[in-house]
């Protein structure tokens, strides 16, 4: 008779949802390896976007001259001319004549290494440093060029810039498009093992039902479980892709192991909202998921 009233004293109901499930180690592992791509894409196109900027910012402070010479002038004289008078246009700080070697190393992409270029009429080119607060405008420095009769081109290098920004563009919308893809795959997944879940409850769920539990008290089990569990997943997925970020911060430094990717410290910071988020997705489709489910049982 001790041991019954022991027996009724020490009994407790068994939860709805078991504490540990042979499942659970598979489901944060494809979910923390899902977190661990959704970081690393948006590590890739934070940097890749912070790479366009500095190329943009550098070529906007950068203009080039194409100088042709003129009448009885000779090339070098025409490119000290040019340098000359553009020295002296407000919003330009440094204004140097390239050598007829520096031209030639330039076009020799386009003509081949083997070329002879010395017969032919290489133009000179002049490279403007802008003032970064105050550059001056493509249309001073042509007026500056016409004022002095010198028969010259600028070249602002718009054309550049405007593909690096079409590209900045691109790669934002892409990293966009497989961040959303990961968050449905995750979600997918809970999804996936909310209903099998439920259908393994299946009798524990009907019996709930008649005794007065509404749809949204049973939904909301599954909510929690599976937001808990996606959010430990994010954070391991996290911790991962940090780890990797600092080894290429690490081993490439300020640039990067390439210019494309140039990683910086305060960019892992970006990591930080990850489990929330696999949270929060998973509490959405384990919700809805639950709901729907529970709905087609009773």
């Amino acid at each position: 008779m001790s041991e019954t009233r022991d027996f009724a004293r020490d009994w407790r109901p068994a939860p709805f949802l078991p504490a540990a499930d042979s499942r659970d180690g598979s489901l944060v592992f494809v979910v923390a390896t899902l977190c661990l791509l959704a970081c690393l894409t948006a590590l890739a196109v934070i940097a890749a976007d912070r790479a366009a900027r500095g190329w943009s910012d550098q070529l906007r402070s950068q203009a080039t001259v194409i100088v042709r010479p003129k009448g009885s002038d000779t090339p070098d004289l025409a490119a000290a001319r040019v340098a000359e008078t553009l020295a002296g246009v407000r919003g330009v700080s440094e204004v140097r004549a390239l050598e007829k070697e520096k031209a030639q190393e330039l076009l020799a992409p386009w003509l081949g290494s083997g070329a002879d270029l010395d017969d032919l009429p290489v133009p000179r080119l002049v490279a403007v440093e802008l003032d970064p607060k105050a550059p001056a405008t493509p249309h001073a420095l042509d007026v500056a060029l016409k004022a002095k009769g010198l028969d010259a081109v600028v070249d602002d290098h718009s054309v550049w810039t405007r593909d690096i920004a079409r590209g900045a563009s691109l790669a934002r919308w892409i990293g966009a498009a497989i961040f959303a893809l990961i968050a449905g795959s995750a979600a997918a997944v809970v999804a996936f093992a909310t209903r099998a879940g439920l259908m393994a409850r299946r009798e524990i769920v009907e019996v709930l039902h008649l005794s007065g539990a509404d749809n949204a008290f049973i939904a909301r089990l599954f909510e929690l479980r599976f937001a808990r569990m996606a959010a430990v997943a994010g954070l391991f997925g996290a911790a991962g892709a940090a780890i990797m970020g600092a080894a290429l911060r690490i081993a490439g430094g300020g640039g990067g192991l390439s210019p494309i990717l140039p990683i910086a410290w305060t960019d892992l910071l970006a990591l930080l909202p990850c489990p929330v988020a696999a949270g929060l997705v998973a509490a959405v489709a384990a919700r809805l998921t639950a709901e729907a489910l529970i709905r087609e049982m009773t």
